[in-house]
């Protein structure tokens, strides 16, 4: 009998064997069902990604580079200008579905740089270009889970074994290709026996704590107790939470981080209590040319999701106004450390983040 394959078996975001299309898990499906889904047109790639079907901003950054390539695969022609012409009409494309993680553009940009350098100052063939494009999607995948298990061995630097930990929507494996961000420590410390006790927050109103941070969590054997989101602070004041750990969107360049809605509510009752909060923030979502949290673009999300998505029947009163932002901002002065895969970076951010910055840009 073929033993039954748990959810962290399956890979969040991979290419078919032929590189035909982007394989991700439906995670809108999650936990009733997992079901894998072919992506191979942009509109399906666009889709997926504005519809949380992949989520989590390193994921949609390699669902991104795996998606420009499975395009720009099936461009016909020789000729590498007209090639590029319709690779960034491609790009600017993907670039729209979802504009608060910075991790979808970072990834098509580099998709794009990788292509201008074999195709214009390397003079290779446009099927050169493509296999280019191949190689540099599945590297950006790589990196992916190298840096994860990276913030994770720093992360498990700032807790001690037995320790209670909040987190707050999904930023695990689910959200990456392995690891996880925020849940990076949980999981090694889980590997080394650390006993954590973790709370995840339901996250409303796409419920990312429940359906996917504690599913995974659970499916590993990791302790964890759901929590409302209106909870935090009755387990704070419990003395139940040593630390929060949260991925992130963007960060700014002074260290505001945004992140799913509720957040910096969570990171203000912390504050309140004494809880250090942690961003796990891998470089790449680091965006030092936005200078603080105030100019980041917050996504605004469809009425339904508060009102009936998730309700046999609508729990709000037919027309009236919903106010549903993905993201809020999170000030620099609640956060205790910002967690990437070369440290942790320390008030004040406007130093400490260029300091991690040129250790990325000399790696």
């Amino acid at each position: 009998m073929q033993e039954k394959k748990n959810i962290m078996d399956y890979d969040t975001v991979a290419l078919d064997q032929e590189g035909n299309a982007v394989i991700i898990i439906d995670q809108t499906l999650l936990p009733g069902r997992v079901e894998l889904i072919a992506l191979r047109t942009a509109q399906e790639i666009w889709d997926a990604i504005y519809l949380l079907k992949v989520r989590g901003a390193p994921a949609i950054g390699v669902a991104a580079a795996m998606g420009i390539y499975v395009l720009a695969k099936n461009i016909e022609t020789e000729d590498f200008e007209e090639f590029y012409r319709e690779f960034c009409r491609y790009k600017e494309y993907l670039d729209s579905a979802r504009p608060t993680a910075v991790n979808l553009s970072w990834a098509l940009k580099r998709m794009e740089q990788a292509a201008l350098q074999a195709g214009r100052a390397e003079k290779k063939t446009v099927p050169q270009v493509k296999e280019v494009l191949r190689e540099e999607a599945l590297r950006i995948r790589g990196e992916d889970i190298e840096v994860c298990r990276k913030i994770g061995e720093y992360g498990l630097t700032l807790v001690k074994p037995g320790d209670g930990i909040l987190t707050h929507c999904n930023a695990g494996q689910l959200a990456t290709v392995k690891y996880g961000t925020a849940t990076a420590p949980i999981y090694l410390g889980q590997e080394r026996g650390y006993d954590f006790k973790v709370y995840a927050d339901e996250t409303r109103p796409l419920l990312q704590g429940a359906r996917l941070t504690a599913f995974e969590l659970y499916s590993l054997g990791v302790d964890v107790t759901l929590i409302c989101d209106n909870m935090s602070a009755s387990v704070m004041a419990r003395g139940l939470v040593q630390a929060v750990f949260v991925g992130c969107d963007r960060v700014a360049a002074n260290g505001d981080a945004a992140n799913k809605i509720g957040t910096s509510v969570v990171a203000a009752v912390a504050k309140y209590y004494g809880v250090p909060v942690y961003v796990c923030a891998p470089t790449s979502t680091i965006d030092m040319e936005t200078a603080t949290g105030d100019q980041i673009c917050i996504e605004q999300r469809p009425a339904h999701e508060v009102t009936d998505m998730w309700y046999k029947e609508p729990m709000a009163p037919e027309g009236v106004k919903v106010y549903n932002p993905a993201f809020d901002v999170t000030n620099h002065e609640l956060i205790a450390g910002i967690v990437t895969e070369h440290g942790v970076a320390r008030a004040p951010y406007t130093e400490s983040l260029k300091n991690i910055m040129s250790q990325r840009i000399q790696g």
